[in-house]
């Protein structure tokens, strides 16, 4: 079981994150690339959330293909291109993320390979089996 770390002499996150993750000795870990608001099909939504949801969509099929799911992830990085979508990000990662909450960290960037992607996500994730 990952285990969240928040030290009493710290000021609490700011957000639904931890400020460290322990995982278990023996745990396997994957680690999955930044994830795009793109479909199978190629479609990008001009929506923050519906991006922000297809990345966690996205990532979830990449753990799933490693016997994990999102309630395995870690750390996340996500990186959005305007401080405006930070709000609109959160929500979408709160419904995703499991308990105890990943470690976190949000940048804001100028920009993406293509101008209608609006947010990346890539994650760590890390499973004791058995």
């Amino acid at each position: 079981m990952n285990r969240a770390l928040t030290p009493s002499e710290l000021r609490p996150p700011f957000a639904n994150y931890s400020h460290g993750v322990e995982t278990p000795a023996g745990s396997r870990l994957v680690f999955v690339s930044g994830q795009l608001g793109v479909d199978a099909d190629g479609r990008v939504s001009d929506d923050v959330v519906a991006q922000a949801d297809q990345c966690f969509a996205n990532i979830s099929a990449i753990l799933a293909a490693a016997g994990m799911t999102l309630a395995d992830v870690v750390k996340i990085a996500a990186f959005v291109t305007d401080r405006a979508d930070m709000a609109a990000y959160m929500q979408s990662r709160d419904r995703h993320v499991g308990r105890p909450p990943p470690a976190s960290t949000l940048m804001i960037v100028s920009g993406f390979n293509r101008p209608e992607f609006k947010v990346e996500i890539e994650v760590v994730a890390a499973r004791r089996d058995g």
